[in-house]
């Protein structure tokens, strides 16, 4: 009689498998492993199988697992080799030592898995639990829906765990660095559990699950767990400048606090994130899961809240924003996310970079999330696709138009760019520092025919437009309504023009210079009325305080230029100055026939920090690292804090006290790291302190192999 035959030990061959999965970086305790590609397990069995015997393996995953929710799965060694299914294939055997690899189809749903084995015999044996994996998407699958060509790209967009985030205004790009951390302890554990949290998981755990191996559904998903809004999500958002009862969203050098103190707390939402923030979360959880994503930022980023297409702005004569007026919003920059994969949904012209937005703006589905909206679709002015994509293609394309609002509640048109949203598009180069544009992915160049052509195809899908020429009017808010038409033609250009131009760089802690210089574009004298106005503001643009109100008359000859002096002394803006370090100029002016011209200036104030990593960097040797600050006051400041993290370089967070500094004093600060991960590791130093917004540095340390 044949007597049951036992698993006795499984070797998982951690080190081999996840060699060819590229997941050996992921510190858990159990196999990770990526779909559509085999892995190896060698199991002892409590005697040598019969000729009549074979191995029947079951995955399964999520509560209530079945067969026809794809979300178990029963197979034998001898069973058939097909792409659809799950496959066992015996590699060797020596008595009783079995050498089996197993893949799963490329279309699996991913997450966490139980793996039992039974021996086919003519008795029915139990299962036996061989234990948990972890499956996940596979960008080096060619049928998997997010493959990527190019190893270049994956090194980057999967396996990079720190990068960089492009902030400040369209004149002067900041390069923040960014710690993703996507395989640092435990965040692969909580990334399945934002999964988890979700409300279709809670609603109806078992199909939600069954959903989870469609890029789409699972990057839907993310997009609307990383805010808090509808969700008890990741990370909250703040935007008045306050931040009481939790951190700064300037404060955070990576996501993996983050991620850290949300699971650790049981769930509750972090405070505070702004856009950068929710955009560096969310690329750590979709790389994290296997998906290429990277960090995208647009400057001059439109917020358009009714989906005219336009943003308007109410100013005074003094070129003001009336906030109570104004719904609208052109922040200075956006930050949002990108992903690899094809949309089955869609169709294959609609594959590659989806944008996908989790800064809570503007609700999807009565759930505050965005996207994945093709980038493609975006460019081509396809804005009926889903997901979202209206509102995307506002935030690089509105029309920005401003509007001088008059006592008797009247108004009217003023002069400004149009051109000037959605500008400099960048994203962090393949394998460097480097800042790469990406606009022309987006859009068509500014005033080229195709440009039009797409906006005005856009406005038709939009506003449904009829072919007998119906104006569709567009309901605001306010009740003040436009004809879509009037949108379409510009605002007379005045018989002026004018710019800012700074004279100096814009330094922290420094008087700020600056001209304003008007042209005659006619061949008669003209009057001119300037009024300037200048506000500290956030990076959304909204006002903080006024710290410049002046007006000039200036009278211009024919075709004649001048400047008008502009200084706005440091003691004028210290108070006043947000952590995000901008100022914005306006200066409206008012010509005797007339006319009326908006200009506008962002300023971002610039600041120093150097960091020197003094000799080569070695895994398990400590190295010195050498940080330069300079006070930017004018006066003495105490209590100043070094904050230094990195992943792969230091556990956790180093805190150094920084000596008081002297007005504009230089010191420098020097403190030992031991790199714990070889490769290219970011080095992330920050000068905090009570008397000025943070210092932000940071350098990439290139790590060999220990010796």
């Amino acid at each position: 009689p044949c007597s049951g035959i036992r698993v006795i030990t499984v070797d998982w061959q951690l080190e081999r498998n996840g060699a060819a999965h590229h997941t050996q970086e992921y510190p858990c305790p159990e196999l990770v492993v990526r779909r559509g590609q085999s892995f190896t397990l060698i199991l002892e069995l409590s005697r040598a199988l019969d000729d009549e015997d074979a191995l029947i393996f079951t995955v399964e995953t999520g509560p209530q697992a079945s067969e026809e929710l794809h979300t178990k799965a029963e197979f034998q060694t001898s069973g058939p080799e097909d792409d659809d299914t799950w496959t066992a294939v015996e590699e060797a055997r020596t008595e009783n030592i079995l050498t089996i690899s197993l893949t799963s189809p490329p279309d699996a749903v991913i997450g966490r898995y139980l793996l039992s084995t039974r021996v086919s015999s003519r008795r029915k044996h139990s299962n036996r639990k061989l234990g948990e994996f972890v499956l996940l998407f596979n960008p080096w699958c060619p049928e998997d829906d997010v493959f990527l060509a190019s190893e270049e790209e994956r090194q980057e967009y999967v396996l990079n765990d720190n990068g960089i985030i492009f902030r400040g205004v369209e004149k002067h790009i900041q390069a923040q660095g960014w710690n993703y951390g996507q395989f640092e302890e435990n965040i692969l554990n909580i990334c399945l559990s934002i999964l988890d949290r979700s409300p279709s998981h809670q609603d109806n755990p078992a199909t939600d699950v069954s959903h989870r191996h469609d890029p789409v559904y699972i990057t839907r998903i993310v997009s609307a767990m990383v805010n808090s809004n509808n969700d008890r999500g990741v990370v909250q958002g703040q935007w008045q400048g306050k931040y009481g009862g939790g951190t700064s969203p300037l404060h955070w050098r990576g996501s993996v606090a983050i991620l850290q103190k949300w699971f650790k707390g049981r769930y509750r939402p972090v405070k505070y994130g702004q856009c950068w923030v929710f955009a560096g979360v969310m690329c750590t959880v979709l790389r994290c899961l296997g998906i290429a994503t990277r960090v995208v930022s647009n400057f001059n980023s439109a917020h358009d809240t009714d989906q005219n297409l336009s943003v308007d702005k109410y100013v005074d004569s003094f070129g003001r924003t009336l906030e109570d007026l104004t719904e609208d919003s052109m922040w200075n920059f956006h930050v949002w996310n990108e992903s690899w994969f094809a949309r089955r949904d869609l169709g294959p012209s609609y594959n590659g970079w989806q944008v996908l937005d989790a800064t809570p703006q503007e609700e999807s589905e009565g759930v505050f999330r965005c996207g994945p909206a093709s980038v493609i679709a975006i460019r081509e002015g396809d804005v009926h696709l889903a997901h979202d994509g209206p509102f995307v293609f506002a935030e690089v394309n509105a029309d920005y138009i401003t509007w001088l609002w008059h006592e008797d509640e009247s108004r009217e048109r003023v002069y400004s760019d149009t051109k000037k949203v959605g500008r400099c598009i960048s994203t962090k180069a393949v394998g460097s520092d480097s800042r790469v544009d990406i606009t022309s992915l987006y859009k068509y160049p500014e005033g080229s025919r195709n440009e039009r052509q797409v906006y005005r195809k856009a406005v038709k899908k939009l506003f449904s437009v009829e072919a007998c020429g119906r104006r569709t009017r567009v309901r605001r808010a306010g009740g003040r309504g436009l004809w879509r038409d009037d949108l379409l033609e510009p605002a007379t250009k005045p018989s002026i023009s004018g710019k800012f131009k700074v004279l100096e760089p814009p330094v922290l802690g420094q008087d700020l210079r600056l001209a304003l210089c008007l042209v005659n574009l006619t061949s008669r004298a003209q009057r001119v009325q300037v009024n300037l106005s200048g506000a500290t503001i956030l990076y959304t643009r909204k006002p903080v305080a006024e710290i410049l109100h002046e007006s000039h008359t200036v009278r211009l000859g024919p075709q004649e230029e001048k400047k008008i002096p502009i200084s706005i002394p440091y003691s004028k803006y210290k108070e006043d100055l947000t952590e995000d370090k901008k100022i914005l100029l306006a200066a409206m002016c008012h010509v005797t026939k007339g006319d009326k011209l908006l200009v506008e200036k962002d300023i971002s104030l610039e600041d120093i920090i150097t960091i020197q990593v003094l000799g080569p960097a070695m895994v398990g040797v400590a190295v010195v690292v050498e940080v330069t600050v300079v006070n930017p006051l004018s006066e003495k400041a105490e209590d100043c804090v070094l904050m230094v993290e990195g992943s792969g370089l230091l556990q956790g967070q180093l805190n150094i006290d920084v000596p008081s500094l002297e007005p504009q004093e230089r010191a420098s600060v020097k403190f030992d790291i031991t790199p714990s991960k070889s490769g290219p590791r970011q080095l992330q130093v920050d000068l905090v302190s009570p008397h000025f917004p943070d210092i932000k540095g940071f350098v990439i340390v290139h790590v060999v192999p220990a010796k």
